[in-house]
This record gives structure tokens, C-alpha cells and sequence, in this order.
């Protein structure tokens, strides 16, 4: 069982960065892959990073903005958001994953933490 528990949302405006955390419990957080899914109003979870258990290989939805890294010593995981625009608000989750990869789809994705708001104003 992993608890993830995230922070660092807030509002701010665009052109502004972000640094989401991502907090894990459990001793066992190298095991996991972790992403990072946007969920904006009315739409579905969409991905926006994730990261193998090393932290050696990282995925993206999109380039250049957005930087997904990991501490495995101190079991967070993290999302930094650069450049931030208004199509960026959204409620944004962690996710831990047994799997190695297939790491794009939420569906592959054991456990999520509760959210973190972001919204960025124009």
C-alpha cells in the first residue's frame, strides 16, 4: 500500500513556474513508477509525465515546459511547470505504478494521491 500525498499548486499567472511535490509513505517508493495526469474541468485525466523507478528515463505528453524528477532517498516525486499558461489549469495527481512501462495510460496506475489545484490566470 503507497500513500501519495501532493503539494504546490496554488494560483498564478501565466508565464509563471511551479514546483508540485509529491509526497509517498511506505519504504518501498523505488519500486514504483510515477507519472504526474492533469484532470481540467469537463474533460478526462490526461497524462502529462512520468518517471522509471531510477528516475533514469522520463516520459512526457508534451516537451520543454514541464520536468518530471524523483528523490528516491526521500520518497517524493516531482513536477516542475514552467512557462505556465491558462490551458495548464487543472487538477493536477500522482500516480505509483508495479509497471515499467505502458507509464502514459492511467489505467496502469495502482495508486493516486488526492490532487493539487493549479490555476493559471491570463
Amino acid at each position: 500500500q503507497v500513500q501519495l500525498i501532493e503539494s504546490g499548486g496554488g494560483l498564478v499567472q501565466a508565464g509563471d513556474s511551479l514546483r508540485l511535490s509529491c509526497a509517498a509513505s511506505g519504504r518501498t517508493f523505488s519500486s514504483y513508477s510515477m507519472g504526474w495526469f492533469r484532470q481540467a474541468p469537463g474533460k478526462e485525466r490526461a497524462f502529462v509525465a512520468a518517471s522509471s523507478m531510477s528516475g533514469g528515463v522520463t516520459y512526457y505528453a508534451d516537451s520543454g515546459r514541464f520536468t518530471i524528477s524523483r528523490d528516491n532517498a526521500k520518497n517524493t516525486v516531482y513536477l516542475q511547470m514552467n512557462n505556465l499558461k491558462p490551458e495548464d489549469t487543472a487538477v493536477y495527481y500522482c500516480a505509483a505504478s508495479t509497471r515499467r512501462t505502458m507509464l502514459t495510460a492511467a489505467v496502469n496506475y495502482d495508486y493516486w494521491g488526492q490532487g493539487t489545484q493549479v490555476t493559471v490566470s491570463s
